[in-house]
């Protein structure tokens, strides 16, 4: 492949998105049905998840378990499941020349998700990859679709974004430290920092077909550019799951013993919500400026603005943030369905791109930019797009 990429330095090919599809497991659930499929800490209800949900502004989401906390789908299904909806315009699975899957919750630690998902397709061998990570790890998949296409080293690619987070988040997780917290006779509540994400994350997959030609009919969103930074260097992890965090640092599980682990709730996700508030909004509009001046394009020639967005908290943050480094963005040009899809980690920016391409809202020659942050450990994804 980096052969390939030498040579597209000159001869770069065009990369079109032909085909956006989701999987969404179950029925929608609503707020008050949360504990029902998560369940409850030692039988409690939980003081976090008003405050939580009152900020976030997410009233629906999806769940691969059932009320009695048993998956009804892996990762790997709801990410094969996803992938065959793309087969159409005479495109089919087994046709899928490059498999590019990122996650945050893959399935187990080996092997790899791509892998696993390459399994439940069931297609003829195929080159693939896995990205592993938070809110971006969907979009590393897309980047390295994009370059494989671009560079000739393959005609089409598929990519995916997906979680299965839910098992991470339901209440036995959790209720060896709440109990162990009670025979201390301290307060039984767990830090706000591992609930905090319990009523934050939700499950789902989405998957995009990328080809080196537009749809022969319909609509197609060519790739302008993907561009992707971290902060890590000079930030401390935010947000983790399987390490303890000690004075800006981590010690992982590997390190730890099973009793210490589960005594304090180790393998759960955990935010620290501090560091996320005073940075998240900040290097995501600090990046942005850059991107303008290398790419030389205007916020007033962009049409739609997708943001991924963890929290409707954010919204109002990120657009004032953006003001106040000169960038404007209009608020009818912005495009956001978290409210009602949840927020499903990587997959999020496909789910505002699977929506707004199978709409009839899209006009040739508009322009699309669509923002990921991640605050694991700080990183950042734009990408250009233009609808032809």
């Amino acid at each position: 492949m980096f052969a390939s990429l030498k040579i597209a330095i000159k001869n770069k090919m065009n990369v079109y998105i032909n085909a956006v599809e989701k999987f969404l497991p179950g029925e929608p659930v609503n707020n008050d049905e949360m504990e029902s499929y998560l369940g409850k800490i030692n039988g409690t209800n939980s003081k976090a998840r008003p405050i939580v949900l009152r900020n976030n502004g997410i009233k629906t989401r999806y769940y691969a378990v059932d009320k009695n906390q048993k998956s009804t789908y892996s990762n790997a299904e709801l990410t094969a499941t996803a992938v065959k909806k793309l087969q159409k315009n005479g495109f089919t699975i087994n046709d899928i020349e490059l498999l590019a899957c990122g996650t945050t919750s893959p399935d187990q630690l080996l092997p790899s998700h791509a892998s696993m998902v390459h399994g439940e397709l069931g297609t003829g061998k195929t080159e693939y990859s896995s990205f592993n990570g938070s809110c971006n790890a969907g979009m590393l998949a897309m980047k390295y679709a994009w370059l494989s296409v671009m560079s000739g080293n393959t005609k089409n690619a598929v990519c995916t974004g997906s979680e299965k987070i839910s098992t991470w988040l339901t209440a036995n997780r959790y209720n060896i430290e709440a109990d162990k917290l009670s025979k201390l006779e301290k307060n039984p509540m767990l830090a706000f920092s591992k609930e905090f994400l319990r009523w934050m994350l939700s499950d789902g997959a989405t998957a995009a077909l990328l080809q080196n030609k537009p749809n022969a009919s319909g609509r197609s969103l060519k790739i302008e550019w993907i561009e992707i930074t971290s902060f890590a260097g000079e930030l401390e992890t935010c947000m983790y799951a399987g390490a303890e965090k000690s004075n800006g640092k981590l010690t992982p599980w590997k390190d730890l013993s099973d009793k210490y682990i589960n005594e304090n709730s180790l393998m759960v996700l955990q935010q620290d919500t501090r560091l996320l508030g005073s940075n998240i909004v900040k290097k995501g509009a600090e990046f942005l400026v850059e991107l303008t001046q290398k790419h030389k394009f205007t916020t007033e020639s962009i049409q739609w603005f997708l943001p991924h967005l963890s929290s409707m908290y954010f919204k109002d943050k990120i657009y004032e943030e953006m003001k106040a480094n000169g960038i404007y963005i209009a608020e009818d040009k912005w495009f956001l369905n978290l409210p009602y899809v949840g927020n499903v980690g990587s997959a999020s920016a496909y789910l505002m791109l699977e929506e707004l391409f199978n709409s009839e809202k899209l006009k040739k020659g508009e322009k699309i930019l669509v923002m990921v942050p991640e605050s694991a450990r700080f990183s950042y994804t734009y990408m250009m797009l233009t609808v032809v």
